[in-house]
């Protein structure tokens, strides 16, 4: 392990830049921490932190000069792996033809830098939907290979964090080419760093830096240890699939449903969710139509509409679907739950509704068979 001054960080975005990659990372805008393309350091979130429990955010300054004091805002890298809004294809009618152009751009090399350990987590999740799959979505596929990962290790967990019961933090196992620990005290602003790939071993040599010593490397993990202990929310994940399988007619369930806006909040912010729609457009003339994917959410009433009819009309309905789909059905189909723990559904509820209150009802009071 080896330590990372402040100021080196600058020089990280000059040698990001100079091998062609496009940097995302946070900054401040819209009173929130949101991810969008950095030039340079400064555009980072310089001293500030944010206050998050159920249905609210709220930035506010810190009383220091941290670059990563936050935890995660409205947004996740899914943004960017897996666009709101992408063009599939485009097709041209020339006579009785037609042509079919479908996207030949080329992969643009991303540098995520300020990635939190439950979000890299969601990455994973997402890449066994699109990526490792029987059906591997290319679109998907071309972005996330040519993506830079610098992981940001989790100190200071909010008041809607449960990653550590989910087994996603706050510390970045695996799966990052750089892995940074942001350290402030005694006058001190530096970052523990250890490479994840080749890549990220070749760029931290070119960084200025010196070993850590005992102590500094016994620093950073004690404030991981503290951070793991700190968490505003749990999830007592044990036997929770066949928990909720168990609890369909569940009573809870009209509880949630009085309450549920139907809004989906919750997937839109949900770095994991991915249901989308196919919309195709034409113009007057008829000659040339497009094809477009959007995100679309299983809390909106068209997404369950079929031939015959509509097989959830009822909040209730919808918010059971979500709820144990991303809990249990999630598992049957990749392996793994649908939740990272990073608390973004409850924060942006705009009712309030806790999904590890929700599991905990169930939990305490049974469906009695």
């Amino acid at each position: 392990m080896i330590i990372v001054e402040r100021k080196s960080i600058d020089v990280l975005f000059d040698i990001l830049k100079k091998q062609g990659y496009r940097i995302i990372g946070p900054t401040v805008r819209d009173e929130a921490v949101i991810y969008d393309e950095l030039d340079s350091a400064n555009d980072l979130p310089i001293g500030w932190t944010d206050e998050q429990s159920a249905a609210k955010y709220r930035l506010k300054k810190r009383n220091d000069d941290a670059l990563f004091g936050y935890v995660v805002g409205p947004q996740s890298w899914k943004k960017f792996l897996f666009p709101p809004r992408l063009k599939l294809m485009s097709l041209k009618r020339s006579g009785k033809e037609f042509s079919v152009k479908e996207d030949e751009s080329k992969p643009v090399k991303y540098a995520f830098i300020g990635v939190r350990s439950c979000e890299l987590n969601a990455i994973f999740v997402q890449d066994k939907v699109f990526r490792d799959g029987e059906y591997a979505d290319p679109y998907y596929r071309k972005i996330r290979e040519n993506i830079l990962i610098i992981a940001v290790n989790c100190t200071e967990p909010k008041g809607t964090c449960f990653c550590t019961s989910m087994n996603t933090g706050p510390k970045a196992k695996d799966g990052f080419d750089i892995a940074l620990t942001e350290i402030i005290s005694d006058k001190k602003h530096h970052f523990t760093a250890e490479p994840g790939s080749l890549i990220g071993d070749e760029i931290l040599t070119k960084l200025p830096h010196r070993d850590a010593s005992k102590n500094e490397t016994e620093t950073a993990d004690k404030l991981l240890k503290d951070a793991s202990k700190k968490m505003g929310r749990k999830m007592d994940t044990r036997g929770i699939k066949d928990l909720l399988y168990s609890n369909l007619e569940y009573p809870e369930w009209d509880d949630v449903s009085k309450r549920c806006l139907t809004c989906a909040n919750c997937t839109m912010v949900c770095p994991t969710c991915f249901c989308s729609t196919v919309e195709d457009v034409t113009d007057l003339a008829g000659d040339n139509a497009e094809r477009w994917r959007s995100w679309d959410s299983c809390f909106c009433l068209d997404y369950s509409k079929v031939a015959g009819g509509n097989f959830r009309t009822s909040p209730r309905a919808r918010y059971r679907q979500w709820m144990t789909h991303k809990l249990a059905s999630w598992i049957d189909q990749f392996g793994t739950s649908g939740c990272v723990g990073c608390g973004r559904c409850i924060t942006w509820c705009p009712v309030g509704i806790d999904i590890t209150e929700e599991v905990r009802a169930i939990r305490n009071n049974p469906v009695k068979k």
